[in-house]
Formats: C-alpha cells, structure tokens, sequence
C-alpha cells in the first residue's frame, strides 16, 4: 500500500506537469524523457503539443523581416495607473513589437480585457525593484511563455530578476528564456525602434555602496542560503546605519585608486552579497524613437538619370551613389530630410533619499531647456514617483528645468483609474438579482474615479503642479501618439454605463418575468445576521480573466475580524475594488491568511497583500504550505521587507488526525480568530496540498477545498460542515481532463458535499471557458450555489443561491448556449471515436 500511494503521489506530480503552474521540474535527460513517454503510454496522457516550438519558428522569421523596417506607429498607452490597488504600466506599442515601462500585479488582467496582446513583447524595463513594478513577471512571463516568445529581456537595477529565482519552484518557464541586461550607466540598449540610455539614481545606501570598491562589496558575514530557517535578515543587514567593510580579507583596494564598479554576470547575479542594498538603485531611461528616413523624391531621381533597382534603396538609406556614367547623387539632394525620434524620459524617485542623485544627475540636463538642439528636448516625462516625492520642492524644482512644451505623464498613487470596466459590467447585472449579495463596488463612479484610499483621494497634492506643469493623470488606455504624428488622446475611453448594461440585460426574451418571480420568492425569506459572510475575491483558475480573478476568499468572521483563504494575483487589488476608502479598515481586523498549495494563482498575491498590513504591533498567521518560506524569504531579504509581524503555520502541523502544532502557538491562532478549531487535510492535487476547515465558538463550520480531485480526506476533515466552498474547475462531460489537472467536476464537488453532509455547498474555481456561469447540470439541488467574483454571502442568503439560476441561464443565455453547443460537439465527437473503434453501434 505504501508503494501504491508513492508510485500514484508520484503520477500526480508527473501529470501536474501538463498544467501551467507547477512545483516541481524534471530535467530534460534521457531517462526523463523515457519515464514520461511510459507514464504517457501506461495512463493515456495526452501529448504536450508542438503549438509553442512553432510559434517560436514564426516569431523569429516576422522578427528577422521587421528588423530592415523603420515602424510607422509608436504610440505610448497607459495599460496600469498605479492607483491604489491598480498595476503601474506603461505600454509601448508599434507595429513590430511591444515593450512594457514597469509590470505591477495585475498587468496581464487588463491586458487581456483591453486586447492589449503581449505576443510581441520582448523588453520590459523596471524602473525599482518594489512590488508595484515586479509583481506582474511571473504573470506576464507565463502568458507570454504560452504563446511561444523564445525570450523576455529585463533591464532595471540588479538584483531585478531575483523575483525569477524566487519563484523559480512555482512559476516554471521551461520554454521561455529570462535575461537580465547589464544596464551600466552611460550604456545604451538600441533596437531598429528606439534606443534607451539607462540612468541609476541612487539613494544615501546605494551611493555608499557604488562608491565602495569592489573587493569590498561583499558582506563580511554569509547571506545564508534562502531555503534554512535561519533569521538573518539581508534587507536589515544593509539597513544597519554605517558599518566599516573594509576589513575582508580579500581588500586589496588602496586609497587613491579608481573605484571599480561591479558587472553583474549570469554567474553572479543571484548571489545577494554582490548586490547593492535592496531597494537602493532605481532606474531611470532616456528613450528616443529611431530617426524617421526621409521620403525619396523619384521626380528628382529620375532627373538625374538614376535607374530603378538597388540604387534607388541606397539613396533612401543615405548613401551617395555613382552612376555608370560617372554622375555623382548626392543623397541629400533626392530625399527629404530624416525626422528627428522625440525623447521621452522615464523616471521614479522612490523616496526623499533618491533627490539628490536625482537632482545633480548632468544626463538629464541634455534634454531639459538649457539643450543645444530642440530635438533633444524632451517630449515627454513618465513619471512613477510617487506623489509624496513629487511635491517635494527638490522634485519641483527638476521638473521646471524642462521647456514649457514638455508633457508630465503621472503614473503613480494620486491616480484613481483602476482600469477595468469589465468587473462593473457583469456587476451591475448582477445587481438586478440581489444588491446585498452583489453590492455596488467602490470605484463605480464615471472613469472609476472612486477606486483611491489614498490619503490625496480628496484633494489632490498635484493639483498644486498642475498650475506650473502640463500634467496629464494616468487612466488606462490614455494614448500619447509618437509617429505618424504627436497627438495626445486623453478622452476618457472607460465609460461606465449602469444604465445601458442593466437594461441590456432586462430587454432579454423571458427575463422581466423571471426576475420577478425571483425577487417574489426571494422576499420570503429572512434577512438576519450579518456575520459570518465570505466575499469571493477571485472565483477563477490557472490566469484571470476580465470577469473571474484567480482565487482569493474573504471570510468576515465578525464586524473586526476577518481571514483571507488564498490568495491570487491581484487580490489586494479587489479588496480595494469592493471596499475602497474601507479597505484599511478591512486589512485592520485581518488577523490570518490561508494558502492551499504553492501554485502561483493560490499565493502570488501574498506580497502585496503582506505589505499593505498596518503594522499594529498583532501578529498576523500565515497558514500555508511551509516551503512558502523559501519564495517569502528570497523576496523579504533581497528585495523588499514583507515578514514583519507575519507568524507562518505549517499547514502540515494543523492536520486533523495529526495536530503537531505548538498549544501556545495554536491558542493564539485560535483567540485572534475567535475560533474552537482549525484543521487541515492532505487533497490529491499537487504535493504539499491541503483542504482547510475552521470551526466557529458559537458553532458553525466552513470547509474550503482548495485544488483537488474527490477526495475522502476533505470527506472527514469537512464532515457535517455549514459551508463547503469546493473547487469545480470542469464540467461534467470534461471528467478526464479534470482527471488529468487532478481538478474536480462539478458534479463530483456537488457529491464530496453530499458525503460528507454539508449542509451547503458552493462552487468556485471555475475554468476561464466559464467566463461567466459553469454549465448547470441535473446535480444542481437546492443545496449547491455557483460564486461570482465581488459577491457577498451571508449564511441567511444561502438559500436564495440555488432560486437565481433560472434568471441567470437568462441573463448570459448566449454564454450558456455557446457553452451547450461545445459540449455538444464534444460528444458527438467521441460518439465517432467510439464508433470508430467498435465500441458502440
């Protein structure tokens, strides 16, 4: 029995390599690959399909045509604002490639609502290496992995790909290549689209540490390795206050010589002791588009005797050529002057520490008033420094050394644009069916100008720069045209419309009717106490989607009180879009988060969510796989501190038939909960997954799955419960690929509910093809409920669940029928593989 539970905990982990997110990576060896051709032989298991190689192959052909090419279009759009909760984004786009200024969480969720397609990014620059810039990589890095980019450059500060290592266990990149470019001050990255100079900026640590010379530059004790559960803090240890480190051994540094400073290479460059402080550099680009060719005068060629053929494309290029007679062309003679590529500039001072470097760096004054050459004025500033910073009057005083024609793009916390119209939509439908359990989210005012809990939200600090400088506030899709022509495009492209999007929905055959059917049956039903409730912050799988986030669950256990179970991508972000100015209050009473199991759409989230705690002196309970530590202690030592006060809980330790966790530690847990009990199971998913029950002083419990197939574990861990909250990432007729990804059917949820005698069971972790209702099967009884991103529950609206699924076949009827007419042709299609081999007549 030992080795059958081995060999199948073995298969799971072999068949979690099909999927997108995973723990673990196989060597691509000889006896790996014969092990994974038996085990695909032995249990069926489709091949990996060749998509990804050929997207390559043709990346490459378009990219090697395109390179001759001078692009036609170059626009500047703002994909994230960096309002609170928002990503910071900046989208650059031609009609070759793309490139991204900064890539916070949350990125590739409005990218994909927008259409914005990454298939062409090959650059991303980084301006500092805070969570708001990094958090979207190993998003963005998967999804362009998915669609065959062969590989992502990064530039920004060193240490910038440390968030790669980090995640290295969970975020897989087995056909997508991550490069760190050297950005050395004074170097110059330079493509057929622009050429960027990099500018570092430093604050009072980072100056220290670029003025040390290199044989001093390592610690003069070992970082120790991230996977111990050693504390020594890296983040801290640099943070001391002045420490002499000129006594290493290996000092052969001498006053009066010239101060090396350190390349970063591929060798080097995740060992923390050659990095500067963390947070210390951050990077600042001077960008300018390739000069535009003048145009070829053919009148003027065909004067002077110049036949076609190659002669005509080499006076287009700039060459003089010689005729066969002798005739001299000058090139400058047949062709319109070039036009000059405008400069933008992109910049974040992160803090007051950062001015002076800022200040007195002489790059910038090449672009500012007191330039030679008015094509060397700068067009344009990005700035991501925050609005604290920005009113400074250092900061002020930098920005009014640019001529009175340059433009000040803001992307930073005094914005409120959060970015997605999407959400709203399906919300505002929603509504027609409860407001309590799908309330108005806090950014529903025109342009989603009520997102901010920042402390400008009322009046706003550069308000006050408005009135010297051309200030133009970040909102997502606000385009900066480059090439043809310089035109801004300011107008608001996202339009709230409540009243459209409701009616739209009333005007469907049949609906009227049965919606008021439902809110007749609906008003006989009791409205009594408000706690506990669960807010689902993400109700969907693997990537989000404009309309599902990836899983995260708020549970209220009282009015100041709460925990979170998982937590996805861009789970902070809906906490501000369902609460707003509120969300402090929320993270206030948050005393535990629970994570499930080390898939990125499960915990990537985290960091954001760790850093936007108050620090109220309370520990905060981190319940979690344990190997969380290596990802949290990479990020907190080397990047950015996130751990202060966060007290981590072994999942392993709080098992049901197998508690080990200390009695004081546990009592604690409990007391800040309110609760009598927590428990976890081991689930058949991935290795290191876990089921989760908490259990309630005045009674009540709730069970939550996490990833898993049926399990009978969860059966017993979850027994008699008042909630379950179950996966059901497929539909029924998609049992063996459900099988396959270790996920759940609904109908198979719908039964581990039924077992283990909960009284209610509610669906969520949807696959993004349900974007928005699963396909209702006859296993829908009175006591199953489908979750909504955004919607609240409280244990009285439970019952008004399974009385709306009539009037919600309505609302997404052409959704739903899509949906049907592909299962159809599913089956229709097996029916003829079935025949096809005798097995049916």
């Amino acid at each position: 029995m030992i080795f059958v539970s081995c060999f199948n905990a073995f298969v799971s982990s072999i068949s979690k390599l099909r999927g997108r997110n995973h723990l673990i990576r196989l060597n691509s060896t000889q006896k790996d690959e014969s092990l994974i051709n038996l085990l695909n032989k032995t249990f069926k298991m489709p091949k990996p399909t060749p998509h990804t190689v050929a997207l390559k192959k043709q990346r490459l052909k378009l990219k090697e045509k395109s390179l001759k090419y001078n692009p036609g279009i170059v626009n500047l759009q703002v994909l994230g604002s960096g309002a609170h909760g928002a990503p910071r984004c900046l989208y650059v786009f031609t009609d070759q490639s793309r490139y991204l200024f900064n890539c916070g969480e949350g990125t590739q969720r409005l990218a994909h609502e927008h259409k914005m397609k990454l298939s062409k990014l090959e650059h991303i620059f980084v301006t500092h290496t805070s969570w708001e810039n990094i958090g979207g990589l190993p998003g963005v890095s998967l999804t362009i992995q998915d669609v065959g980019v062969p590989q992502i450059t990064l530039h920004g500060p060193p240490g910038t790909d440390l968030v790669f290592s980090g995640t290295r266990r969970f975020v897989v990149l087995r056909h997508l290549a991550v490069q760190m470019a050297s950005c050395e001050r004074d170097t110059v990255f330079e493509d057929n689209i622009l050429s960027v100079r990099y500018v570092p900026l430093y604050s009072t640590a980072g100056r220290a540490w670029h003025n040390t010379p290199l044989s001093d530059k390592s610690p003069d004790r070992t970082t120790p390795d991230d996977s111990t559960d050693d504390d020594t803090d890296y983040y801290a240890y640099w943070h001391k206050g002045p420490r002499s480190r000129s006594n290493s051994p290996t000092n052969t540094g001498s006053p009066g010589k010239s101060k090396k400073r350190r390349h970063l290479s591929p060798d080097n460059r995740n060992n923390p002791r050659n990095l500067p402080p963390p947070g210390s550099i951050s990077m600042a680009y001077i960008c300018r588009l390739q000069d535009r060719p003048g145009t070829l005068d053919l009148k003027a060629c065909v004067s002077r005797g110049v036949p076609p053929g190659p002669l005509l494309a080499r006076l287009k290029a700039g060459e003089d050529i010689q005729l066969p007679d002798g005739t001299i062309v000058m090139s400058k003679d047949v062709k319109s002057p070039d036009e000059p590529g405008p400069v933008f500039i992109v910049v974040e001072c992160p803090n007051e520490e950062f001015l002076e470097s800022l200040t007195q760096e002489e790059l910038f004054k090449r672009h500012q008033s007191e330039t030679q050459r008015v094509e060397d004025a700068a067009s344009l500033v990005v700035h991501f420094t925050p609005a604290s910073v920005m009113t400074h009057p250092s900061y002020r005083k930098w920005m009014s050394l640019f001529p009175p024609s340059t433009q000040h793009l803001v992307l930073n916390d005094s914005n409120t644009c959060l970015g997605s119209v999407a959400v709203h939509r399906i919300q505002h439908k929603l509504r027609l069916l409860s407001e309590d359990m799908f309330p108005l989210l806090a950014d529903h005012y025109e342009g989603s100008q009520n997102g901010s809990m920042s402390k400008h939200s009322e009046e706003n600090d550069l308000d006050k720069l408005k009135e010297s400088f051309a200030i133009l506030p970040g909102q997502t899709l606000s385009t900066i045209h480059l090439r043809p022509q310089k035109i801004l495009d300011w107008s608001p492209k996202l339009q709230m419309m409540p009243q459209a999007w409701r009616q739209e929905t009333l005007s469907v055959e049949g609906f009227p009717d049965e919606l008021a059917a439902l809110r007749q049956q609906l008003a006989t039903l009791p409205e009594d106490g408000e706690y506990p409730h669960v807010v689902f912050l993400g109700t969907g799988s693997c990537i989000p989607s404009k309309t599902r986030n990836t899983s995260g669950i708020l549970v209220n256990l009282s009015e100041s009180t709460s925990m979170i179970m998982d937590c996805g991508e861009a789970t902070y972000g809906q906490l501000v879009r369902m609460y707003g100015c509120r969300t402090g209050n929320v993270l206030e009473g948050l005393r535990a988060i629970y994570v499930s199991h080390l898939h990125a759409d499960h915990h990537i989230g985290l960091v954001a969510l760790l850093r936007a705690l108050p620090r109220s002196g309370r520990p905060v309970y981190l319940m979690a796989p344990k190997q969380i530590r290596t990802w949290l202690t990479t990020y907190h030592r080397h990047i950015q501190p996130v751990m202060h006060g966060v007290k981590l809980v072994p999942n392993d330790q709080l098992l049901y038939n197998n508690a080990t966790l200390d009695s004081d530690v546990e009592a604690g847990l409990l007391d800040a909960l309110g609760l009598a009990q927590v428990r976890t199971c081991t689930v058949t998913h991935c290795p290191n997954a876990f089921g989760f029950a908490i259990t309630h002083r005045d009674g009540w419990k709730i069970t939550y799955s996490g990833d898993t197939m049926p399990c009978d574990e969860l059966v017993k861990l979850g027994k008699d419960s008042h909630l379950l909250i179950h996966e059901a990432t497929m539909e029924d007729d998609l049992e063996s690929e459900a099988k396959i990804k270790m996920h759940s059917t609904t109908s198979q949820a719908i039964e581990v509910g039924r077992r283990m005698g909960a009284k209610f069971t509610l669906l969520t972790h949807f696959s993004q093809r349900y974007a928005k209702v699963p396909v209702f099967s006859e296993s829908f009884t009175p006591d199953v409920g489908i979750a909504f991103d955004n919607m609240k529950v409280r244990f009285c609206d439970i019952p008004k669940l399974p009385k709306m699924y009539n009037a919600m076949k309505l609302m997404f009827a052409e959704h739903y029928e899509e949906m049907e007419q592909k299962a159809m042709k599913r089956q229709l299609t097996l029916e003829r593989e079935q025949r096809a081999k005798g097995l049916v007549n």
